[in-house]
């Protein structure tokens, strides 16, 4: 069947090279997502990737699959947009909020969005190579995604390719237009990269399985807590060494005293702000809303994502208002 819809799509039939692609378009756009950190790059350069395999499909010539070439279509196009960000992005950075404490480090990854949950059963590459090391739940969290986008773009386009799709060192090669030996390098490097920047799975607990009981209660016992503005409820639900990140502002705290002290900072006396339960990149993440003080509604201001480590949190990122379309959320709730 797909030796004749390639047949066809060649000749010109659109619809054949519509049905050639469908069962990559999900895989890929998480592909895209994975290398360039944002959905709405992943979403442009997925566009980029099936316009060029139509305009190119006539110079197919069949030495791979045609599941390798969109691969090698896909990952060409995103180290493309990923030249042109890096001409693009400023050289500033925003400046410290005046009300947060002095933060741990600064952050390096401004352009992170989070992925919502909704799309991942349609995105995940369903049959990954045999050389892939990495889960699927793992290789789609906030804290992957993250430290992939600190890797040089080839290096981290390697590492996808190799270590969570399970392409062979050949196909890479192949997809990359480069060598075997070249690849391997490539490879052994982001692998020492990713290894200082991720935390050991033995330093850490096991977050619980997505809609557990035991998640269900932590998330039942965080949104009482964030809705009371209750900062000790909160702290209490934290480990020790407790991430808060809020892209695209530069600056991260690591600890419960300067979480606790950025959450205070940030709590608008005598204002419950409401939490809508969503999920992103696999883990529980929430609609943030504020009351309008002259009238019956709600304003969202962000989306909030956690990352649990056994029965507590051990990462909080806050996205701002901009990404609450791409997961359902309405911009405005009536109070």
């Amino acid at each position: 069947m797909t030796a004749d819809l390639l047949t066809r799509a060649q000749a010109g039939d659109e619809e054949a090279f519509r049905q050639l692609v469908e069962p990559y378009r999900h895989p890929l756009q998480l592909h895209c997502y994975r290398i360039l950190g944002s959905a709405h790059d992943a979403e442009d350069a997925l566009q980029e990737t099936l316009l060029s395999a139509w305009q190119g499909l006539g110079g197919f010539e069949e030495r791979a699959s045609v599941r390798t070439w969109l691969y090698r279509v896909a990952t060409n196009c995103c180290l493309k947009v990923q030249r042109s960000r890096r001409r693009s992005q400023s050289a500033g950075r925003p400046a410290s909020l005046p009300d947060l404490p002095e933060p741990t480090r600064l952050g390096e990854v401004l352009w992170l969005e989070p992925y919502p949950d909704l799309l991942l059963d349609q995105l995940m590459d369903a049959a990954p190579g045999p050389e892939a090391r990495f889960e699927a739940r793992e290789a789609v969290s906030l804290a992957f995604v993250t430290a992939l986008q600190l890797l040089p773009p080839r290096q981290r386009a390697v590492l996808i390719l190799r270590d969570v799709l399970g392409f062979h060192t050949r196909e890479v090669a192949q997809v990359l237009d480069s060598t075997e030996e070249s690849v391997t390098s490539a490879l052994k490097r982001a692998r020492a990269t990713l290894q200082r920047r991720l935390p050991r799975s033995s330093e850490r607990e096991q977050a619980p399985a997505p809609g557990c009981a035991a998640e269900r209660e932590l998330v039942e016992r965080f949104t009482r807590a964030y809705e009371a503005r209750d900062v000790p409820g909160i702290v209490g639900l934290l480990t020790e060494d407790v991430w808060l990140t809020m892209p695209p502002i530069p600056l991260e705290w690591q600890g419960r005293d300067l979480v606790a002290q950025s959450l205070t900072a940030t709590a608008v006396p005598h204002v419950r702000r409401k939490l809508v339960a969503t999920r992103a990149n696999g883990q529980p993440a929430f609609g943030i809303y504020v009351p309008d003080p002259r009238t019956r509604i709600r304003h969202g201001v962000g989306l909030l994502v956690l990352t649990l480590a056994g029965h507590r949190i051990c990462a909080m990122t806050r996205f701002d208002a901009s990404v609450l379309a791409s997961f359902g959320l309405p911009r405005i709730l009536s109070d």
